[in-house]
Parts: C-alpha cells; sequence; structure tokens
C-alpha cells in the first residue's frame, strides 16, 4: 500500500524538522523558577521559552525538580526538554486558565499556535492534576446539567514540524494530546496515564491533521485512548481532512478504543493501523459518525491487531447517538435524502485480528441511503459473548471465524452482501 510506504518518510521528516533547533539553551531557574511543586513558576518558564525564541530558537531545559504553571505557550523553533525527574505541574487554579473566545473550553497548559518546528521531548513528566475538573464533570453529568469549559492538556494548533517523545503525560483535565490542524507530527515512545473514570480524557486527537506517525505509545485513559477526527459541520466554514495517518506497534489499555470520529464532517483518508494490542478497552476498532456530521471516510486499513477482554471488538457504524451506545440501532430506518454531512464509509480492511474475552463481537452497520463499501475481513478471529450484526454493508470475507456463547454468530440485517466467509 502506497500510504504504508510512505510512512516512514512522514515521520522521519518530523522529527528530522523538530529536532533542527540551534544549540542555545535556556533554564527556567536563571530567570527565577523554584521548581518547589508550590510557588508558580510560569513567569519563569515562559520568560525562557520566550528568550529561547528571540535568538532564532533554543532548548528550554527543565531538570529535577516540579515546576508548578499556569498555561504556557510555545513558540516556533522551541524545544521543551524535561529531564528525568522533572515535572511540569498543571495549576489546579481554574481562574489560571481563560476561556477561550468563542469556544466551550479554557486555554490548555501547553500550546502552540500558527508555530514551526516545535518539540517536547525528555524521560520527565507533565501531570495535569485533574482532578478538581474531573470532580465538577462528574456532578455536571449526574445532575445531567451543562458541561463547564475545561482545559486540554496540550494542544498543537496549525502547527508545522511537531516531535513529541519520550515524556509521560497524565492527569489530564480534559482532552491529553491534542493535533489540531497540524501537519508533519511524530508522536513516540510516550506514556499517557488517567484514570479509567476521568471523564473525557482521550490520549491523543489528530483533528483535521494530515502527516501524523503515532508509535510505541501506551495509553492508559478514560476516553478515548486515540480518536481521529475531523470536525462538527460550522456554517458558512468548511472543515479540514484528517489525512496520512499512521498507528503503530503500541498499547491501549483502559480507555474506549482506537476511534474514527464521531465528528467527521471534514473527512478522514488514508489510515494505517497495525501491531496494537488492545487489553480491558471498552471497544477496540471503533469507527463511528452520523447524518449530521458524516463526510467520506476511507481507506482504512488495520494489520495485526490483539485483543484481550475488549467491550465490542469491531464498532463500525454510521448511526452514533451521542453517549447511547453504538449497537442499539433503530428497528426500521428508511433511506434519506443524501446531503453534505452524510457519512460515506469506503475501501476498509482488517487482517490479522485476533479477540477473546469480549463481550461483543460488534457491529458493521451502515445507512440505508449510505451503505459501506469496500470492506474487507481476512484472517479475523473473534471469540465473544454476541455475535457480529452486518446491516447496510458490503463485505467480503476471508477467514472470518466468530464464535459465541449466545445467539448468531454473524447476524445478517437488511441490505447486506456477504461474500466469501
Amino acid at each position: 500500500m502506497l500510504l504504508l510506504a510512505l510512512a516512514p518518510w512522514i515521520g522521519a521528516q518530523a522529527q528530522t524538522k523538530a529536532s533542527q533547533n540551534p544549540s542555545h539553551v535556556c533554564d527556567p531557574r536563571a530567570y527565577g523558577a523554584k521548581a518547589n511543586g508550590h510557588t508558580k513558576d510560569t513567569r519563569s518558564l515562559q520568560s525562557a521559552i520566550d528568550a529561547c525564541a528571540a535568538q532564532g530558537g533554543g532548548t528550554v531545559r527543565l531538570s529535577s525538580g516540579r515546576f508548578l504553571t499556569a498555561p504556557l505557550v510555545l513558540r516556533s523553533h522551541i524545544r521543551l526538554e524535561l529531564e528525568r525527574g522533572a515535572t511540569l505541574l498543571g495549576s489546579q487554579d481554574k481562574n489560571d486558565y481563560p476561556i477561550l473566545p468563542n469556544e466551550n473550553r479554557r486555554q490548555p497548559l501547553l500550546a502552540s499556535n500558527g508555530a514551526t518546528d516545535v518539540a517536547i521531548v525528555g524521560a520527565g513528566t507533565i501531570n495535569g492534576q485533574g482532578q478538581p475538573w474531573w470532580v465538577v464533570a462528574r456532578a455536571e453529568d449526574n445532575a445531567n446539567t451543562p458541561e463547564k469549559p475545561r482545559p486540554w492538556l496540550i494542544e498543537m494548533y496549525k502547527t508545522q514540524h511537531i516531535l513529541i517523545a519520550g515524556i509521560t503525560l497524565e492527569n489530564s483535565p480534559m482532552y491529553t494530546l491534542v493535533l489540531r490542524s497540524s501537519t508533519d507530527a511524530t508522536v513516540r515512545d510516550i506514556k499517557i496515564l488517567n484514570p479509567p473514570d476521568a471523564p473525557n480524557t482521550d490520549g491523543i486527537d489528530p483533528v483535521s491533521s494530515r502527516n501524523v506517525v503515532i508509535s510505541h505509545v501506551q495509553i492508559d485513559t478514560g476516553d478515548d485512548n486515540i480518536a481521529i477526527k475531523s470536525g462538527l459541520p460550522k456554517r458558512g466554514v468548511p472543515e479540514e481532512a484528517c489525512s496520512n495517518i499512521t498507528i503503530r506497534d503500541s498499547t491501549l489499555l483502559h480507555g474506549h478504543g482506537l476511534s474514527i470520529g464521531s465528528e467527521t464532517a471534514g473527512g478522514v483518508r488514508n489510515v494505517v493501523v497495525e501491531n496494537i494490542r488492545f487489553h480491558d478497552t471498552q471497544a477496540g476498532i471503533r469507527i463511528k459518525s452520523n447524518r449530521d456530521r458524516g463526510n467520506v471516510i476511507a481507506n482504512i486499513d488495520y494489520r495485526n491487531i490483539t485483543m484481550t477482554h475488549v467491550g465490542s471488538a469491531i464498532s463500525i457504524s454510521e448511526y452514533y447517538n451521542g453517549y447511547s451506545p453504538d449497537w442499539k440501532l433503530p428497528a426500521n430506518d428508511l433511506a434519506q435524502k443524501i446531503g453534505p454531512h452524510t457519512p460515506q464509509f469506503r475501501n476498509f480492511s482488517i487482517t490479522h485480528l485476533t479477540a477473546t474475552g469480549s463481550d461483543r463481537a460488534g457491529i458493521l452497520v451502515g445507512l440505508p441511503e449510505s451503505p459501506i463499501t469496500g470492506m474487507t475481513l481476512k484472517d479475523v478471529t473473534i471469540h465473544a459473548r454476541t455475535g457480529l450484526i452486518i446491516r447496510d454493508a458490503n463485505v467480503r470475507a476471508d477467514g472470518l471465524s466468530v464464535t459465541v456463547k449466545q445467539g448468531l454468530s454473524i447476524l445478517k440485517q437488511q441490505g447486506v452482501q456477504l461474500s466469501g466467509h
């Protein structure tokens, strides 16, 4: 596959660009940082970043210590390096995180906007100290009241040539690492650790970005481990597609799985996922959209996937209803007129997948007006409590084995073309 052949080049390009910082080193302690975990070092840290940027770029190095901070802005040609034993602590003072204009969220702890050549590297830790935010979010959810804005941990927005490597990201108030409308990003050898009950703490979200390589990561979190998105429809503003995404050689633990969607108004194209281990996630492979937020999702290739104790092994559905489980489908849905945001699922392949101990084998469900086309399952073995539901989908199976404890192993509903098998 051409994309897979290009993927190593994409990653090398991002890594090389993000490593070409000048050798100048800026030490936040020289600007007054205490690194004692209770004195805010925000001004010292930002001064070090700005001083390096003013000299054409360089490394802002955090040696051992606990650097408490409010939000920071990363500039072009800046390499933020956290040595082993260094921790960047997010302030728990909500007043430190201003609400962003026209958005229902607060300024991220670390952000870049329109920058180029940005790196966050090292063996240290970035801890968002998100516990107070989670308490409020859970209370709002229980009371069914609108959610108050929360900050993300890291956002790279309209940024080129990104390298994020080696670090541990933990206890994010909300989404952990967001790559939004960015290009040429390498994320490798990192850990993301959020409690399983921490709400909306997605691990890595490439949103309307292109040329992204994610490899050798471990993600244990409270929402999607990885979610590839391209936004919700905005009046008069076309959404950008998310394209050329490679995810490989990684382990996903607690979380909602590896998702595409549900916000796919700009479309998602050319995704390769290979050598991934899922353990105790709510879902495994998950592609989700709906009539009010879709576009073309095409050329999605999964290879060499292992799942143990995953809730739903494969969940591919053009019916996503907010927080309702994807497998609760309308009984007699009629075809509707195809519009600009009708999801169109094309050319998906799943090769060499083994799932054991799943609750559900899953679903492959299109819309009556927009069936899934070009779906291939090859050497797929699933052991689950219940079987695989297929509806409004054209599926080619070669070596598909579904073993269940109750019901039919494969339940074919309306509009199914299943060949091979």
